[in-house]
């Protein structure tokens, strides 16, 4: 796919999925992913906010996460995720809230919220099993009983495919095999399994020949890479600090108990790694 342009690039993923033109490609998507644990299929959606060209790469506003809704009222929100962000359950579970909290409007009751569906599809492995779709809901830990149907978080996987397995049948991991870049020689036996698919391809070719499309992919491109470069260096430097820190504790525990021997602090400081002026401080 190396002509192609990346569909796990979220700007590009919503532009496939996220356009009212390439609803039914959604709506599969969806009913492909709600299969799986054992739901009843999807039959209209609507998107709250549809790909426009008003959506920058650069700008903060945008939002490419895909935001929808079924005929029943039920949220869904789905985000690709090219690169680890870290905390990704928390991060989950407090804009889950935010979009389950913010249905209420003043005066409505409790009875007034819907459902609200989380699907991330990451690039990474997160989930310390062997599935590439895991499903969570509140449930009871010793009977399974479910407290509430409200909350339902997906978590697919794309680094737990294996490329060189086409499936024979229909289902969600054709469409994760598209996603995650599967050759264009596979692409005939994915569309046979999946039909809707050869739409989703067919605008991705489409894009990754268009000029401007290719111009606003590669600046987002090189957003999302920056961002993960600085996310890792931030990382790296807070665990390079933790380090540092409890070095730092640990050496001024040995400085104290050998004050408390009455030992000279010359001898002190050059045990502990500590200044002599660090351990005068000490006996204060």
């Amino acid at each position: 796919m190396s002509d192609l342009l990346d569909p796990r690039n979220d700007f590009v993923f919503k532009r496939i999925f996220g356009s009212e033109e390439n609803k039914d490609v959604l709506l599969v998507f969806l009913n492909r992913t709600f299969a799986e644990s054992g739901e009843q299929p999807l039959t209209e959606i609507v998107l709250l906010n549809p790909y426009t060209d008003k959506d920058a790469p650069l700008d903060k506003q945008s939002i490419f996460d895909i935001w929808a809704k079924t005929a029943e009222g039920k949220l869904i929100n789905i985000e690709m995720q090219l690169f680890n962000k870290y905390d990704i359950e928390k991060r989950t579970l407090y804009y889950w809230s935010k979009r389950y909290s913010s249905q209420l409007q003043e005066g409505q009751t409790y009875k007034e919220l819907k459902k609200c569906v989380t699907i991330n599809i990451l690039n990474y492995s997160f989930i310390e099993n062997e599935r590439y779709h895991n499903v969570f809901h509140l449930r009871e830990d010793h009977t399974g009983l479910e407290l509430s149907d409200d909350l339902e978080v997906h978590f697919m996987e794309l680094s737990k495919l294996d490329d060189q397995s086409v499936p024979m049948e229909g289902g969600l991991i054709n469409w994760l095999l598209f996603l995650k870049g599967a050759d264009k020689s596979n692409w005939e036996v994915l569309q046979m399994n999946e039909p809707t698919l050869k739409k989703a391809m067919d605008t991705l070719e489409f894009l990754s020949q268009d000029r401007e499309a290719r111009r606003l992919y590669e600046e987002r491109q090189k957003y999302l890479h920056d961002e993960a470069s600085m996310i890792e260096w931030a990382t790296e430097k807070g665990i390079a600090k933790g380090i540092v820190e409890g070095e730092q504790k640990k050496a001024i525990e040995i400085a104290k108990n050998m004050l408390s021997f009455g030992i000279e602090v010359s001898v002190i400081a050059k045990t502990s790694g500590l200044t002599e002026s660090e351990v005068e401080a000490l006996k204060d």
